[in-house]
């Protein structure tokens, strides 16, 4: 049986020291969001119109969320590359539909408040 490591000896015994600083492992961590198709959905919008949509979806559940549908069919684009514009507009329309019948019991309008909040962090990202 082998005797357990005192203070200071190396667990690995086979591997010479490198004076006296711990070896680094070299691991890469990365982090990568996987998207819904609904959130996929959300479109980069300029930042002025990110901004009246997070407004109006704070008031009026969905309302920001309709609005932003209309602006995938003016050319704004979405993280879903492969799905065809108007695919994308009713996607949005759904999320808006979700918002506003939802908001009765609280869950839409959050939900709409979080949705309009995507839209402006989005387009920071664009502009």
């Amino acid at each position: 049986m082998d005797p357990a490591p005192k203070d200071g000896e190396s667990a690995a015994a086979g591997e010479p020291s490198r004076g006296g600083a711990a070896p680094s492992s070299g691991v890469v961590v990365q982090v990568r969001e996987k998207k819904g198709p609904l959130r996929a959905a959300i479109p980069y919008m300029p930042f002025p119109v990110a901004v009246i949509c997070l407004f109006l979806n704070t008031f009026v559940p969905g309302l920001g969320t309709f609005v932003s549908a209309f602006t995938v069919l003016c050319g704004a684009r979405t993280d879903l590359p492969d799905r065809h514009m108007c695919c994308v507009f009713w996607l949005n329309i759904a999320a808006a539909l979700i918002q506003i019948l939802t908001a009765i019991v609280m869950v839409g309008w959050i939900m709409s408040i979080f949705w309009g909040m995507d839209m402006v962090i989005l387009a920071s990202k664009y502009s």
